[in-house]
């Protein structure tokens, strides 16, 4: 683990790095490196106070707060570094990339393991926190801004608070950790339970329609000038979760008259919601474009969460 080795660790993980020069005297994560090796042989010979002052000393000047009992592996790199820590009795393995204000923590205030073991090869993102005596294994890679408290398997990536696995499996990979491309498995369980709310509504309407008699006739009538609406407007997508209004729920009630007039009433999180203008000239847009319609109202409903005691407060307002 010599001072070459960890110039090329930085040139090979950093793409800032331009000189040699730059990286001796500007890397603050190579520096907290250099100075834990100095603290942690102290603290492997017996002497506690001096490692823990020269630790003292490393984070006064990096910003960095490496416990001089942790372990740390080859080609380790710290990339800026402001605001890590890493406990005790905490591992890190062989060629781990770690960002900025990612902490090390334990769980216990006994004496005993209570810090993570990082195997080789793990990209842990900006502002992830790894709680505990667990294990994250060889070749995962920690979101930003995770919290990790379960156990990590190897290869697997780690989203959210707490964090979830989000792919069981990573594909070959380099150092690098785009999360543009980090998928979300919240998004994607919510996205299943609408696609089963929408089969069940779909289910329910095609039971209206089979009712019989003349009450039955006009009802399914009307259920599939609605289909024909909501079909219309299946076009226009939620901008910040990329899910069309219909799936989403946004389209809580349409209501035909026999004259040609329509009128829509959407859920959005607040009516100052900065794309609400954008989504009700669209939906207008979309249904005044269909044959038979003569004028399309489009009102903005504010607590979508709770429905019911809304429409109660409208009758009472009315």
């Amino acid at each position: 683990m010599g001072i070459r080795e960890d110039i090329r660790t930085v040139f090979a993980k950093d793409p800032a790095a331009r000189s040699v020069l730059e990286v001796i005297t500007c890397y603050p994560g190579l520096h907290a490196i250099w100075m834990h090796r100095i603290s942690h042989y102290f603290w492997t010979h017996g002497f506690f106070f001096l490692a823990r002052f020269t630790s003292h000393i490393s984070r006064f000047l990096t910003g960095v707060e490496i416990h001089p009992g942790a372990t740390i592996g080859k080609r380790f790199f710290i990339d800026h570094g402001m605001g890590v820590v890493i406990g005790e009795t905490a591992e890190v393995g062989d060629d781990v990339l770690m960002y900025m204000g990612t902490v090390l923590g334990g769980t216990s205030l006994d004496k005993i393991k209570r810090h993570p073991t990082i195997e080789d090869n793990v990209v842990i993102g900006a502002g992830s926190i790894i709680l505990g005596p667990i294990t994250v294994g060889e070749s995962a890679k920690i979101g930003a801004g995770s919290v990790v408290v379960r156990p990590v398997p190897e290869g697997a990536t780690v989203v959210g608070v707490p964090g979830r696995i989000a792919e069981p499996q990573c594909p070959a990979m380099a150092t690098d950790l785009n999360y543009a491309e980090l998928p979300d498995p919240m998004l994607r369980v919510v996205s299943r339970l609408l696609d089963r709310q929408n089969r069940l509504e779909d289910r329910l309407r095609e039971i209206q329609k089979a009712l019989p008699g003349p009450e039955g006739q006009r009802l399914s009538a009307q259920l599939r000038r609605e289909d024909e609406i909501r079909e219309a407007l299946r076009d226009i997508l939620d901008p910040e979760v990329g899910i069309d209004i219909v799936d989403l729920g946004l389209i809580k009630e349409i209501v035909i008259s026999e004259d040609g007039k329509v009128e829509v009433n959407m859920v959005l999180t607040s009516k100052v919601c900065p794309v609400v203008s954008h989504l009700t000239e669209q939906v207008r847009r979309r249904i005044e474009g269909l044959q038979g319609i003569r004028s399309v109202g489009v009102r903005v409903l504010d607590e979508p969460w709770n429905w019911d005691q809304f429409v109660r407060r409208q009758k009472m307002r009315g």
